[in-house]
């Protein structure tokens, strides 16, 4: 897919547009860092502009939004991604409603939330979501007609999932259900699905006994367990128990290193997107 958005954004060149996109980072997250790392590494890959804005914890709110309107008036800038969770004293709506939609490559401006829902191509979709998407399209499976559970109802992940898998066209037309923490006897609704798509932030929740045999599984899960016998004395895993539900599966996503660089994909197609627009 990469390799693809390589044409596009050199006939975007030849037109003297390079397509921009701007993150910014408030305060020392250490995951917020790798994340931000390795966006601005694709970018440059991918021959696009990149530039990271580093503020510390304490930065007000008031600055925040200073910079974004400046960044909003900023022609070199296509896309703005405001990297999450912000400090605690910073109302994260409040910033990312600020961010023009047409600059909004995270899609998470209530402009783009209901081009989405609606089905309107010049909306920007969540980058996660649409990364699982293409991971299904582009491996061949069938969502027309599939039952797809989501598991978890978050404005990044569930609930754009579902809006995406409903939609008429190539990975969508499934009939989506959503479940939650309120969901009651979520092993029996999970063991329906043809397509589980797990996104709950619970370490290895989703156990195999909890997958129907041939079911695909999609886990977006990222959470560091505590292992003394690794390097770094923790290592990742996802929402979903992996050796368990590989053995029912009929595909899974690894954890690390299945929907994360899809996710990452997605950010620079939405970047051109919004330079093309």
């Amino acid at each position: 897919m990469r390799a693809e958005l390589a044409g596009e954004i050199e006939a975007l060149r030849r037109r003297g547009i390079v397509p921009g996109l701007t993150v910014v980072l408030v305060g020392e997250n250490p995951a917020s860092q790798v994340y931000v790392r390795m966006k601005g590494k694709a970018c440059e890959d991918a021959g696009m502009k990149s530039d990271t804005i580093r503020l510390p914890a304490e930065t007000p709110e008031a600055d925040l939004l200073a910079l974004i309107d400046r960044l909003n008036a900023d022609a070199t800038v296509h896309g703005i991604l405001m990297q999450l969770p912000l400090p605690k004293h910073i109302n994260a709506n409040r910033v990312l409603h600020r961010i023009r939609p047409d600059k909004d490559v995270d899609g998470f401006h209530p402009e783009n939330v209901g081009k989405v829902s609606v089905g309107d191509p010049t909306g920007f979709r969540p980058a996660t979501p649409y990364g699982v998407q293409q991971l299904l399209v582009r491996s061949g499976v069938e969502t027309k007609g599939a039952h797809a559970v989501i598991v978890g109802r978050s404005n990044i992940v569930g609930r754009p999932m579902a809006s995406l898998l409903l939609q008429d066209g190539p990975g969508g037309n499934a009939t989506v259900t959503v479940c939650h923490s309120r969901t009651r006897d979520l092993p029996a609704v999970t063991r329906l699905a043809d397509i589980l798509i797990v996104a709950m932030g619970k370490a290895e929740f989703v156990t195999g006994d909890m997958v129907r045999p041939g079911a695909v599984v999609i886990d977006v899960g990222v959470n560091r367990v505590e292992d003394p016998t690794a390097p770094k004395g923790y290592r990742l895993v996802g929402d979903v128990a992996y050796e368990a539900a590989r053995e029912v599966a009929a595909a899974i996503t690894p954890v690390p290193g299945g929907v994360g660089p899809m996710t990452i994909t997605m950010l620079l197609y939405n970047t051109v997107q919004a330079a093309r627009q």
